[in-house]
């Protein structure tokens, strides 16, 4: 036996016995000192720097052990020993004790028969029953939904800084000696800790404020520590407050461990845990699953597109290797972090590309265009249509005329033309028979529908009628068994459509009004009143290409990028508290010259625990005080109906001058009179919200603007999205910053319902892997469309799983 294979024994011996089991690791004294003597030694005697850095690692390991607590000391023992066998592969198989389980009695192991992800994370090493308790409330409770725990930021402790080099402000991990302890007691009697610690070019204090018990007996003077925090500058010296500490043997060289000498991952906190112990959870779990964890993307794919094993991609996203970049790590722009967000974007290319699949193979109903008969509702109107209107009308009425159901999104800005085009589609349907429903998110915007669309079909001898939940009694009941008998043949409203007791004679079009507000299973709702009814969606709300076929992949999208001719440039404009008179002026300005303005509040009330001004005691003050003398109206959406309607009447009259109103006025409102729109604290409205309340002026023929009233210091975000909005009216221009501003989640607001969260991902960030994505799921389903092969059957499972309910994938694996 070679020098170094018996200095490796030596190490090994005392480590197992003291492994195998929780008794004979206490009974083990200063083990953490005997195995740092053997590898020094082994260092002095020379071997390869791959041994030398698994030395550090096991050393490292081992510091302090025994002032941990039994699950922590068990922990690092393990540790050591698979380190060991790194060093010594020839070694036979350590016989470790089972992990020890603090609540009894013991739980029943996982079945030998579950896949290693969708284990009970409560067996894994240092969870337990208690553990696995705090960490269900966060929705985890299999060693699969743990390693999607993935860190929110990563902390580079490769390097050592000394005391003398550092900056304040700077994030740093250093080597300390404590050298004084210096407890206090704080304002009201709460404890602080205080201790001077340094290196041998400079000292500095470590401060904790509502100390934690065990901190003052960890650190105490005469411990070596590895600590990593920000320094601050206070009463000329530098401080770091409630640091990340390790508590490191005198003697031992620094290398790396879970918390130092690496690139550190940093979790988002979870009640109960601290973040060294998390990270201790994520490396057990990893250890549990190394080498099985099924990868369902074919390996072609992988190896055409470069793309790692998802198990090492799983390890690389929590552990990076030694040499990564940081930088590209912050960016999430690593070999890991680009499988796993390729992952997540193919699997929602590829539901969506399998539901239109689907669909595309159901029978639908095929429509006779009579082109006389949508040219009887175009005569009433005075105006022509646009060529972008003319040429998303001819794709619509192709639609109708296939044999499949139609499934198209028309994507437009606001007052681009979308509900003449929605008209139109429902007049082709009603003339093979057939009904239409046109379902819009409030009642306000269904109301506005109704009132323009019954008239228009009144005179074709045609029937509207309106149903949302302000429609009770006897009223309802007649609107049911005319629906029913098919004496009406478009039928306007809200989520009342879908309500129980709703049922068509012959629907034969879905329409639904501003789409974004709908989750994918209401609209599902709404079309299983037919039998596969062709469907139409509208929204306003611009959204940039590749999103667009992201989200509304399983949809053919047409585009109304075409302004009609009269709709007047709208001016916006920035205004402070400063400028307030002279705002009041301009609107007693606008008044005087016949024109109308909105002004837009973004609370209905004051609020205790808000400084925004609201739009009901604004109203108040304003008909007291600023502008006394005009007529106000007061419009929000806690209104009943009737009153809603009363006051919309009037504004549209020209009986109220100013309509001191909530967003409740975003979308549907059409008053050509209205000449300026005022919305207050205009830096707390996303982009694209701010471009929809824009859209009510500038209806007319007269000049129109957009004042925006800033209410304080906006933040840097808020201050950019105001200057984006006085420098464009484009609506997909604003789309795209919004989309960059504010991320995916909030661009969208209400989450579209039947999409699965996408937890890596940033569809705003992601652009080139989410086109990626998109290609190579669309190729997929050409070459394989039931992802019958078996190199393809995992993604099927995954696929089904994942999407499954929301979209009907009955058919595929």
């Amino acid at each position: 036996m070679s020098d170094i294979s018996k200095a490796l024994e030596a190490i090994r011996r005392p480590l197992e016995y003291a492994a195998s089991s929780p008794q004979a690791a206490q009974r083990v004294r200063n083990l953490d000192v005997l195995i740092a003597r053997q590898a020094r030694e082994l260092r002095r005697r020379g071997v390869d720097p791959e041994v030398q850095l698994a030395l550090n690692e096991l050393t490292s390991s081992l510091v302090g052990l025994e002032k941990l607590d039994q699950d922590e000391r068990m922990l690092r023992l393990r540790r050591a020993l698979r380190i060991l066998d790194r060093l010594s592969p020839s070694a036979p198989a350590i016989q470790a004790a089972p992990e020890p389980v603090l609540v009894k009695p013991q739980p029943k192991p996982a079945p030998q028969s579950a896949a290693a992800l969708d284990e009970s994370i409560q067996f894994v090493k240092g969870v337990g029953p208690k553990v696995a308790q705090l960490l269900a409330r966060r929705g985890i409770e299999t060693v699969g939904q743990m390693l999607m725990l993935l860190p929110r930021a990563f902390d580079d402790r490769r390097l050592i800084t000394a005391v003398e080099q550092l900056e304040p402000g700077e994030r740093a991990t250093l080597v300390l000696n404590v050298l004084e302890a210096m407890p206090k007691m704080r304002a009201r009697g709460r404890p602080m800790y205080k201790v001077r610690a340094g290196d041998d070019s400079g000292e500095l204090t470590l401060a904790w404020f509502n100390v934690p018990a065990y901190i003052p007996q960890v650190v105490r003077p005469g411990i070596r520590l590895v600590v990593t925090g920000e320094a601050t500058q206070f009463r000329g010296g530098l401080e770091i407050h409630h640091p990340d500490i390790e508590p490191i043997d005198e003697q031992t060289e620094v290398g790396p461990s879970l918390h130092y000498g690496r690139i550190v991952p940093i979790y988002s906190e979870i009640e109960g845990l601290s973040k060294k112990r998390l990270r201790r959870i994520l490396d057990s779990a990893l250890d549990k699953v190394r080498g099985k964890v099924p990868d369902p993307l074919p390996l072609r794919l992988r190896e055409r597109l470069g793309l790692l094993d998802l198990g090492l991609a799983i390890e690389q996203a929590h552990f990076p290797p030694e040499d990564e970049d940081p930088e590209k790590l912050r960016r999430m722009a690593t070999a890991a972090y680009r499988r796993l967000i390729f992952d997540e974007l193919f699997s929602l290319g590829l539901g969506l590309a399998l539901s239109k699949r689907d669909l595309q193979r159901r029978p639908g109903i095929a429509f006779k265009i009579k082109t006389p008969s949508p040219s009887r509702l175009l005569e009433q109107q005075p105006f022509v249509l646009t060529a972008a209107q003319r040429r998303v009308l001819e794709e619509i009425q192709g639609d109708l005329r296939k044999p499949v159901p139609m499934n198209r999104l028309i994507q437009g800005d606001v007052g681009s033309g979308k509900t003449i085009l929605a008209a139109l589609a429902a007049l082709s349907v009603i003339d093979n028979g057939y009904q239409a429903a046109l379902m819009a998110p409030t009642e306000l915007l269904a109301e506005q529908h109704a009132k323009r669309l019954s008239a228009q079909l009144a005179q074709l001898g045609l029937r509207a009628a309106l149903l949302t939940g302000s429609v009770r009694g006897p009223e309802r009941k007649r609107i049911l068994s005319e629906l029913r008998g098919g004496l009406i043949h478009l039928l306007i409203g809200t989520h009342a459509l879908i309500s129980q007791g709703v049922e068509f004679k012959r629907l034969g079009l879905v329409i639904v009004d501003e789409q974004h507000r709908f989750g994918v299973g209401q609209r599902a709702a709404l079309s299983g009143k037919g039998t596969l009814p062709d469907v139409l969606i509208m929204t306003a709300t611009p959204i940039p290409r590749t999103l667009a076929l992201t989200l509304y992949g399983d949809l053919d999208i047409s585009l109304l990028d075409e302004m009609p001719p009269g709709r007047t440039p709208i001016k916006t404009e920035l205004v402070t508290k400063r400028g307030r008179a002279k705002l009041y002026r301009r609107i007693r300005a606008e008044v005087k010259a016949g024109h109308q303005v909105y002004l837009v509040y973004p609370l209905v009330e004051a609020a205790e625990d808000s400084d925004l001004a609201d739009a009901t005691a604004s109203c108040e003050q304003l008909e007291r005080k600023e502008l006394k003398g005009l007529r106000l109206g007061l419009l929000h959406g806690r209104m009943k109906p009737a009153k809603k309607e009363s006051v919309m009447r009037s504004f549209v009259a020209g009986k109220v001058d100013v309509l001191v109103s909530t967003t409740v006025i975003e979308v549907g409102i059409d008053v050509p009179n209205a000449t300026l729109i005022v919305i207050e604290h205009a830096e707390r409205f996303g982009l694209t919200q701010l471009h929809q309340l824009r859209g009510r002026v500038g209806r007319g023929e007269q000049p129109s603007s957009c004042l925006l009233v800033v209410g304080g210091a906006p933040g840097e975000n808020a201050e950019q999205r105001l200057r984006v909005m006085v420098e464009t009216t484009d609506g997909f221009r604003i789309s795209e910053e919004d989309l960059a501003l504010r991320g995916p989640g909030q661009f969208l607001g209400t989450r579209q319902s039947g999409l699965p969260d996408l937890r890596v991902a940033n569809l705003a960030r992601d652009v080139k892997l989410l086109s990626l994505a998109r290609d190579e799921a669309l190729r997929l389903v050409r070459e394989d469309p039931q992802l019958a092969a078996a190199e393809n059957r995992p993604l099927a499972r995954l696929v089904k799983q994942r999407w499954g309910e929301g979209l009907g994938l009955g058919s595929i694996g």
